[in-house]
């Protein structure tokens, strides 16, 4: 998770996700040049790529933005299920991308044609390569300071678009320099499959967000030893944790000692509060202090429980 203030995770993902978009711009110039005068399938699919590239880009351009606007009367909880959605947005255009892709190619294979002017063709694709590569690995430093499941998945797409590269860089030489014209639509299938396996997982990733998946079990640990470190605070139970964007959300019963007085056990659950702020600086917690061993059973599973009751005895 960030240790990060939410405005610096902020600033950090427009940074990364502007050079994204002037990425995508660039490789489609550059492709489309290329493919005119080459007519390289393979690079008409790579050419494709890049420009649902282009879309996702901007879609998690002004997602990230959107999604670290501060809370407002209509969206209590934020805005940080932008980026998922934006995610989403980029999952449909690689299945798409895919499926055109793969059309030609197969289309290709069945009637093969000469790659005109393959040398192009291949430094198109080598410059290619090297500004993803150069794009991944902005976005990886990113990634480790702060946390954007927008950036992620667009990162998981170019990862993919890496891998997508190298197959028509080698369907490309392989037409060009061996004459065998097929290789070029082959490449073309296997970027099909390429950017169908990142599709599925940026799918899965955005989809767990969205799903409100609880966070690793090693970020729930830290929490309740941080919530542990007082020793007036004995126990944390019904700890439950959801991703939104940029933002955590943390809800948790804390048990206190029943004669510590309301002044001061306001003192230890503030003070537990800041601890985990300081670990998990955009946290949104909501901690429930109950009286040690003489609270009613109560919160959401205890209201399950007693709506199962009224259902049984008919009151």
């Amino acid at each position: 998770m960030s240790n990060l203030e939410p405005e610096e995770t902020a600033r950090l993902t427009r940074r990364v996700t502007l050079l994204s978009v002037a990425v995508a711009s660039v490789l489609i110039v550059v492709k489309a040049l290329v493919w005119t005068a080459s007519g390289s399938v393979a690079l008409m699919a790579s050419m494709a790529d890049s420009g649902l590239d282009l879309l996702a880009a901007m879609s998690t351009f002004f997602a990230v933005r959107y999604a670290a606007a501060p809370p407002d009367a209509e969206h209590r909880f934020g805005h940080g299920k932008a980026e998922a959605f934006a995610s989403l947005i980029q999952a449909g255009l690689v299945f798409a991308s895919a499926a055109l892709v793969g059309q030609e190619a197969v289309r290709r294979l069945l009637q093969p044609q000469a790659v005109e002017k393959g040398a192009w063709a291949i430094g198109a694709m080598v410059v290619s390569l090297l500004l993803t590569a150069l794009l991944i690995l902005a976005q990886s430093r990113m990634l480790r300071r702060a946390t954007s499941v927008a950036v992620a998945s667009d990162r998981a797409h170019y990862a993919a678009d890496l891998g997508s590269n190298l197959i028509a860089l080698v369907g490309i030489a392989a037409a060009t320099f061996l004459g065998r014209e097929r290789l070029d639509a082959i490449a073309g299938l296997g970027v099909t499959a390429v950017l169908l396996w990142g599709a599925i997982a940026v799918f899965r990733q955005s989809s767990s967000q969205l799903m409100d998946h609880e966070l690793s079990d090693e970020a729930r640990s830290q929490i309740v030893s941080l919530m542990m470190e007082d020793p007036r605070l004995k126990d944390v139970h019904q700890l439950r944790t959801r991703a939104a964007g940029p933002t955590v959300h943390i809800q948790m019963h804390a048990d206190l000692d029943p004669d510590l007085s309301l002044e001061t056990a306001h003192q230890v659950v503030v003070a537990a509060e800041r601890r985990v702020l300081d670990a998990f600086p955009a946290a949104d917690i909501i901690i429930h202090p109950d009286p040690r061993g003489r609270a009613e059973p109560h919160g959401s599973e205890s209201a399950r429980s007693y709506r199962a009751r009224k259902r049984q005895t008919g009151s």
